[in-house]
């Protein structure tokens, strides 16, 4: 039995590589179960696996053991909480996958999303202080704040579902990644070019928007590189490095 203890079900990367992970795990033929201190099972994408809400997420606890009762002692228990590297075991669901790209928008969309969203705001400004026209498509799990610049945002999307979500990146042209993670690693299997630099500099990103935005054969090698790098993110793949991570058969 694996077990994931989640102290929320918010629309977040970790929380969608805790269900993507468990979908996978069930459909090769593992029981899966997730326990929860939210009020319930998430709402904004769907799940195969058995919920169980308790008012502690100790491991050792009451809740817990009660929790995970009734099920065979002799299986595998294997318990995933926050120690777990949720990052090395992503998962692009198959929706966001497509095998060709149709026609750039014009201008072009430019998607911005994910941690260090301020750097993301600031390459974009740097990006139009040198004319480059775009469209910037801002998507958060949560109502904007008043330090978000709205007057630079074409859209604001807010807690899209996962359809939704797949739908919103298949509608763009660009991601803004000034962080790595699953947004970029979806964008990749959508055939969307990823915007990103080694270190936090919205400057530095800036420029490298404007390369990008410049150079539509680039962006066509960006497109290609990152499909065949997707790859590895297919839930298939994972679930079989997560078996041999976790030594479960």
């Amino acid at each position: 039995m694996i077990t994931y203890l989640l102290d929320d079900t918010d629309i977040s990367p970790r929380v969608q590589t805790v269900l993507a992970q468990a979908d996978a795990l069930i459909e090769r033929g593992h029981d899966v179960r997730i326990v929860t201190t939210a009020d319930g099972p998430v709402t904004w994408r769907a799940s195969r696996a058995a919920w169980e809400l308790v008012d502690d997420l100790d491991p050792r606890g009451a809740d817990v053991s009660s929790a995970l009762r009734g099920r065979d002692v002799r299986a595998p228990h294997i318990i995933l909480d926050d120690t777990f590297p949720w990052s090395d075991f992503l998962i692009v669901d198959d929706a966001m996958y497509r095998p060709r790209t149709p026609r750039e928008h014009e201008p072009l969309r430019v998607l911005l999303d994910g941690p260090g969203v301020a750097n993301g705001y600031g390459a974009a400004a740097h990006a139009r202080w040198f004319h480059q026209a775009f469209e910037l498509i801002r998507v958060s799990p949560w109502a904007p704040s008043r330090e978000e610049p709205l007057d630079s945002v074409q859209e604001f999307h807010v807690a899209l579902t996962t359809p939704e979500m797949t739908r919103l990146m298949h509608s763009c042209d660009l991601l803004i990644a000034p962080e790595p993670g699953l947004r970029s690693a979806e964008a990749m299997a959508a055939g969307v070019p990823v915007v990103s630099v080694e270190e936090e500099n919205a400057v530095e990103l800036g420029e490298r928007l404007i390369e990008i935005l410049g150079d539509e054969e680039l962006r066509d090698r960006l497109r290609e590189r990152g499909r065949e790098a997707a790859e590895q993110w297919r839930a298939g793949r994972v679930v079989a490095r997560l078996e041999s991570f976790l030594r479960i058969p």
